[in-house]
C-alpha cells in the first residue's frame, strides 16, 4: 500500500491504454479502479469504437455520450494519437518509457505493422508489463480470427449449456467472454507486477476470449474430460444439484438453493414433506428425478406469494432470493452499502452515476482504506493536453 491508502493499491503504477471495445479496456478500468493512473490512447475523430455504440445516448444532440462507453472506461484520461504519424507516435514511446503496464488488443502481427511490436517496447523499458488480449489466442490454427464476444460465447461452449433447454443455445445477457477476459488480463498484469519486484524485468502477458470463457466452464469443463458427460442447457435449474433453482409461486417466482441434504431435511421439515420420501430421499436421486421434484415443490409454493414465501425461506434457513431488475438493484440498500454505485462529474453530462467497483480494502485495524473518489469516463482527448504537459515537464 501507499502513504496515501485510500488512493488505491495501485496508486504508483502507470498504465497505457492501447485497447478499445471492451476485454482490453475492463482491465485497464479495473486497474485504474485500484488507483493506477490510466492514460487511454485513442485514434484521432472517432476515438473507442464504443463511443459509438448505441443507443442508449445520453447528454445534449450536439455532443451525445454512450452509456456503453462509460460502463467500462471509468478512472482514465484520453488523449488521441495517430500511431502511423511519426510525431504522435514519438508521444505514445515517451508514455512506453515512464508507464509499467501497456494494454493492448489489436489482432495478431498489428502492433509489429506499425513498429510498435513487443520486442521494441521492452528494449525500450524493460520493466514494462505487456497485456495482450485477442479472441482466440495468439497462435495456434486459428489464432488470427477476430474476437467477438458472442462468438466466442459460442466457440468456446458456453452457449451450449445456456438457455431453456438443447436446442435453445442462449448467449449471456452480458458481453461475458469479453468482461471474463478483461478480469483475467488484469489478474495476469497483477502477478506479472509481483514478479517484476523480484526480478526487476517486465513480461508479456496473454490470455483471450476463448481461453477466458473455457476458464469458467468449471464443474461443466470436469464433467465431460472425468466423467465423459456432455452438458447441455437445461433451463434455471442447476445440472447437479436438486432442489436448485428458480421455482414458480403463486404470484411470481422464487430462487432456492438446496445444497445439502441437510438443508433438503430444513426444507422438508419448513413445508411439511416427508425428507425420505421414496426416489427423492439423497441428492443423485432428486436430480435423477429433477421434473418430479420440481412439480414437487411448486405445489408446495402454489399457495404462497413471493414475499411471505421469502420470508418463511429465511426462517427456516434455506437460502432463497427473487429475481430483480436492474433498476432494483440499484436501488436496493444492500448493493449501495457495498460501494456499488458511485457518483462521478462527467466533463459532457455533469454529475452522473456508475455502476461501482466490485472491491473493497480495510486497513488491519478494521478502518476502511477503499478508494472513494472515482473518474468520470473521458470524453475524447479530455486529457491530450495536459499528457503532453507532463511528458514535457517529465523530461
Amino acid at each position: 500500500m501507499t502513504d496515501n491508502p485510500s488512493a488505491g493499491p495501485l496508486s504508483d503504477v502507470l498504465v497505457v491504454d492501447l485497447s478499445r471495445a471492451l476485454a482490453g479496456p475492463q482491465a485497464s478500468m479495473m486497474l485504474g479502479d485500484l488507483g493506477a493512473r490510466v492514460i487511454k490512447v485513442e485514434a484521432p475523430g472517432h476515438g473507442d469504437d464504443t463511443r459509438g455504440w448505441g443507443p442508449p445516448f445520453v447528454g445534449p444532440e450536439d455532443d451525445r455520450q454512450s452509456t456503453y462507453f462509460l460502463s467500462a472506461n471509468r478512472n482514465k484520461e484520453s488523449i488521441t494519437l495517430d500511431l502511423k504519424a511519426e510525431a504522435d507516435r514519438e508521444v505514445l514511446l515517451q508514455l512506453v518509457d515512464r508507464a509499467d503496464v501497456l494494454v493492448e488488443n489489436f489482432r495478431t502481427g498489428v502492433l509489429d505493422r506499425l513498429g510498435l511490436g513487443f520486442e521494441l517496447l521492452q528494449q525500450r523499458n524493460p520493466r514494462l508489463v505487456v497485456l495482450s488480449v485477442t479472441g482466440f489466442g495468439h497462435d495456434g490454427p486459428e489464432g488470427g480470427r477476430a474476437g467477438y464476444d458472442q462468438i466466442a460465447q459460442g466457440e468456446a461452449g458456453l452457449m451450449s449449456f445456456t438457455g431453456s433447454g438443447p436446442d435453445d443455445p442462449q448467449r449471456v445477457g452480458v458481453p461475458i467472454s469479453d468482461l471474463l477476459a478483461g478480469m483475467y488480463g488484469a489478474y495476469g498484469v497483477l502477478a506479472a507486477l509481483h514478479e517484476r519486484s523480484r526480478t526487476g524485468v517486465g513480461t508479456v502477458v496473454r490470455t483471450s476470449l476463448l481461453a477466458a470463457t473455457v476458464g469458467v466452464h468449471a464443474f461443466q469443463g470436469t464433467r465431460w474430460t472425468v466423467a465423459g458427460e456432455v452438458g447441455r442447457a437445461q433451463g434455471n435449474h442447476h445440472p447437479s444439484i436438486t432442489p436448485y433453482g428458480l421455482f414458480h409461486c403463486r404470484d411470481g417466482a422464487v430462487q432456492i438453493s438446496v445444497g445439502s441434504e441437510g438443508l433438503w431435511k430444513r426444507f422438508c421439515a419448513g413445508f411439511d414433506v416427508d425428507p425420505a420420501t421414496p426416489g427423492l430421499a439423497s441428492n443423485p436421486e432428486r436430480v435423477a428425478a429433477k421434473d418430479r421434484v420440481v412439480e414437487l415443490v411448486e405445489g408446495v409454493f402454489a399457495d404462497w406469494d413471493a414475499e411471505p414465501l421469502l420470508a418463511r425461506l429465511a426462517e427456516i434457513g434455506v437460502p432463497a432470493g427473487k429475481v430483480r431488475t436492474v433498476d432494483e438493484v440499484y436501488g436496493w440498500d444492500q448493493a449501495l452499502s457495498q460501494g456499488l454505485l458511485v457518483d462521478v462529474e462527467h466533463a459532457v453530462l455533469g454529475r452522473v452515476q456508475l455502476p461501482g467497483p466490485p472491491l473493497r480494502f480495510f486497513a488491519g485495524d478494521g478502518t476502511e482504506v477503499t478508494r472513494t473518489q472515482h473518474q468520470a469516463p473521458p470524453t475524447l482527448d479530455e486529457h491530450g493536453a495536459s499528457v503532453r504537459r507532463w511528458l514535457e515537464e517529465d523530461a
